[in-house]
């Protein structure tokens, strides 16, 4: 290519990234203003009758308190059982007692929200929870704008919430998957799910608040997340029954890999404690490469062979394309460029050619690898997050290598989520399409949708394209023409 063809390119591209860059910083805001005004709980927390009108406030007996606690006056005896407290006080001999009422801000979040923010549904969902804490500190920590204190404040509210409320029995480590509005336990996952958005949350609180109680949670719960993987997994419950395939999948070591990065972030001490765990996931999700490099395969043999059957056939490109950017992310670190070539071409192009849908666009949810019929009810949908993915998978795949066709792949996925799972009346987006891009549901959030996949995509798109652009402008390099 010619010298001035390559710069014309690149000025195309310029205009490209320039033009992303406002579209994505627009679509950020808008997504946050929507979880910042519906999804935060405007009562729940610890309460507890704290003082007399006459003798004043009783510091006595006060808890210990993380924060700063506010003064509230019960209004009625639904505002007491709002509290998590007896409505029979109200009108009692204690009622006096009742005019001081410590309110501890630990409220934690809904995530079940309808189109337009409504909350169907008060359930809390501790992955949900401590997604929506890390993405917050992110934001705070690394985007200008976002460096607000009440960002700052319903982040650390948040995190309270998971302290006091996430373990079922503390002191052991194993976390609910559902909470009750004011944090009772309702259900336990046997996976390690909740237990890694915790530590996210708790690592990134740490970050922006200097508190070390939420960095000493967050290596523990790593060195216990380490010790069931690896070691151990008998403290999640799981039962190992005699017919039942010794399968891995692959998001066990993703989401291992993904809390080598987020602790060893600006920390030589965890990184160097964690680099041979990071080589570990990244050697056991390349196992996962399958078909003489053909395929990705969702679930695969603990000593790497393919599994039998649908659980061995199994497929889901939105999540291969996830494992290539963390792959990416590695490799980078490593300095290993024959490792970053390879996780573009199996983890990035190979899931989008086989998973993007010739029909009616976008990613398909789950695929057979035989192109046999799956037996999810939903493999034909297009969901959220898979688009989310690839946005950064594509956009990050073209800053390291400079490919312009990885550009191209991030332009047509991005034009297709804008256009399809955008909702421009109520703010953020759909979750849930069916297979020619109509809305399925109209949820906004739900048990597995929370302030996490969106806002984290359109954070690290902007922040690549900004460094991207921030390279220099091609229309000031200099061109000798004729040069090749």
């Amino acid at each position: 290519m010619s010298g001035v063809l390559r710069v014309r390119q690149d000025m195309e591209e310029w205009e490209i990234l320039q033009a992303w860059k406002e579209r994505v910083g627009q679509e950020l805001d808008r997504v946050m203003a929507f979880w910042m005004e519906h999804s935060h709980d405007p009562e729940h927390g610890w309460a507890a009758p704290f003082g007399h009108p006459q003798q004043g406030l009783c510091p006595s007996r006060a808890p210990t308190l993380s924060s700063q606690p506010t003064l509230r006056f019960p209004s009625s005896p639904s505002h007491l059982r709002s509290w998590g407290l007896d409505t029979g006080l109200w009108g009692s001999a204690q009622a006096p007692h009742l005019l001081f009422m410590v309110h501890v801000p630990d409220r934690g979040f809904f995530t079940c929200l309808g189109r337009d923010g409504q909350v169907y549904d008060d359930l809390k969902y501790v992955w949900l929870q401590g997604r929506q804490v890390w993405m917050y500190c992110r934001l705070y920590r690394k985007v200008k704008r976002f460096r607000r204190p009440e960002l700052l404040d319903s982040a650390k509210a948040g995190g309270d919430f998971l302290l006091r409320h996430a373990r079922v029995t503390p002191p052991e480590k194993k976390c609910a998957f559902v909470l009750t509005r004011d944090g009772r336990p309702v259900k336990v996952q046997r996976t390690i799910f909740s237990e890694c958005f915790y530590t996210m949350a708790m690592n990134e609180l740490w970050r922006v608040t200097g508190d070390v109680r939420y960095q000493s949670e967050a290596v523990e719960m790593m060195e216990q997340l380490v010790h069931w993987v690896r070691e151990d997994p008998s403290g999640l419950g799981q039962l190992r029954l005699p017919g039942a395939p010794s399968a891995e999948p692959m998001a066990v070591p993703m989401m291992l890999l993904c809390l080598v990065e987020q602790l060893g972030e600006a920390d030589a001490e965890l990184a160097a404690r964690y680099a041979e765990l990071g080589d570990w996931c990244a050697g056991r999700i390349l196992q996962h490469v399958q078909r003489d490099g053909q395929a990705v395969l969702e679930n695969v043999a603990e000593d790497g062979r393919e599994l039998a059957g649908c659980l061995g056939r199994h497929q889901n490109p939105g999540h291969a394309l996830e494992a290539g950017w963390f792959l990416l992310r590695h490799a980078i670190r490593k300095g290993d460029p024959d490792l970053r070539a390879h996780v573009i071409d199996k983890f990035m192009l190979l899931p989008f050619r086989s998973g993007w849908d010739p029909d009616h666009e976008g990613l398909f949810y789950f695929q057979d690898v035989d192109g046999l019929c799956p037996t999810q009810l939903e493999w034909a949908m297009k969901l959220w997050w898979p688009h989310s993915e690839a946005m950064i998978a594509f956009l990050m795949g073209y800053s390291e290598s400079g490919d312009p066709a990885l550009l191209r792949l991030f332009c047509q996925v991005a034009e297709y989520t804008f256009r399809q799972f955008r909702d421009p009346e109520y703010g953020e987006w759909f979750g849930y399409l069916n297979r020619e891009g109509k809305v399925a549901l109209t949820i906004k959030g739900g048990p597995f949708k929370g302030c996490f996949h969106v806002p984290r995509c359109l954070a690290m798109c902007e922040e690549m394209l900004d460094a991207l652009l921030s390279r220099g402008d091609p229309a000031d390099v200099p061109v000798r023409l004729g040069a090749e």
